[in-house]
């Protein structure tokens, strides 16, 4: 199991869109899910499965919270082919975001939006080291300008990192005077992020549709990434934070799975527990397990 997981949140498509992008690239399949009962918005089903490597769970969580273009997946596409079928496939009853073409940047690049709302920009390139799919962050509104600042920040928490490559916009590139970096790639505990500020001005900033899930050993670890990332406490629930940039993370134990291999009962009471939580504890959850 990974460290860091990208959570995705639909409202009720998403076994239907992990499936799909399982269907789109190579290295993927769909993995296990489980139902969480009785949740503020019924009853649940999380999903985990894996799209070319990278793995991924999708939740089907109500019609709380809608995707944006602050948070996308960047494909490192190795041939035009590859990447002109993959844009066939994602915009289709979706929406360009920027065109298919050449850029300064790359030869050949787009940025869709699916039909599910979530982004991807698909980019031809044969840098190696690269991710084949990286999570990719937005910087926009009153966060705009801070890219470079969060990614150092997230660099000082996790174990493993790096900063791999970073560009700066250059004087007048930029319509918005707040945005600084252009493009920045960094690795948090072996996994590639890509984060930039807005260019341009947005209606739009992070919200809680993309989460990042970090998997703990124990409840020292859960304790060390609650103090570092939770900076806004009304948004502390069920083991998730939101960081002073508008990220949200879900601090868990890397035990949940095998927690609710379980009895129903069983999962009605971790379910009950969890629901009452902010900070995930651990004890407490198998307290609950056991009756």
């Amino acid at each position: 199991m990974k460290k860091l997981i990208t959570h995705l949140w639909f409202d009720t498509e998403a076994r239907e869109a992990a499936n799909w992008y399982v269907s789109l690239f190579d290295n993927s399949h769909m993995g296990h899910s489980v139902i969480l009962e009785d949740t503020p918005s019924g009853d649940a089903e999380l999903i985990s499965f894996t799209v070319a490597g990278q793995e991924l769970q999708a939740i089907n969580g109500g019609p709380v919270f809608t995707f944006n273009p602050s948070f996308s997946f960047m494909v490192a596409c190795e041939s035009e082919q590859e990447l002109r079928t993959l844009h066939s496939a994602l915009s289709d009853g979706g929406v360009e975001l920027m065109p298919l073409g050449e850029y300064p940047f790359s030869s050949l690049y787009c940025w869709v939006q699916d039909r599910y709302g979530l982004s991807w920009q698909l980019m031809l390139t044969d840098e190696p080291g690269l991710q084949k799919i990286t999570p990719s962050l937005l910087f926009s509104q009153q966060v705009c300008g801070k890219a470079a600042e969060a990614a150092r920040f997230y660099t000082e928490i996790f174990k493993n990192t790096a900063i791999m490559q970073e560009s700066a916009f250059k004087d007048g590139e930029a319509p918005n005077k707040l945005a600084k970096t252009a493009y920045l790639r960094f690795q948090l505990d072996n996994s590639q992020f890509v984060a930039s500020d807005n260019g341009n001005e947005a209606d739009f900033t992070f919200n809680e549709s993309v989460s990042f899930i970090i998997n703990c050993r124990d409840q020292q670890e859960i304790d060390y990434f609650w103090n570092h990332l939770s900076a806004v406490p009304e948004s502390e629930q069920c083991g998730w934070v939101k960081d002073a940039y508008g990220v949200s993370w879900q601090i868990v134990p890397d035990s949940m799975d095998e927690l609710f291999t379980a009895t129903p009962d069983e999962k009605e009471r971790m379910t009950r527990a969890i629901l009452q939580m902010k900070k995930i504890d651990i004890a407490e959850l198998e307290a609950a397990k056991k009756g």
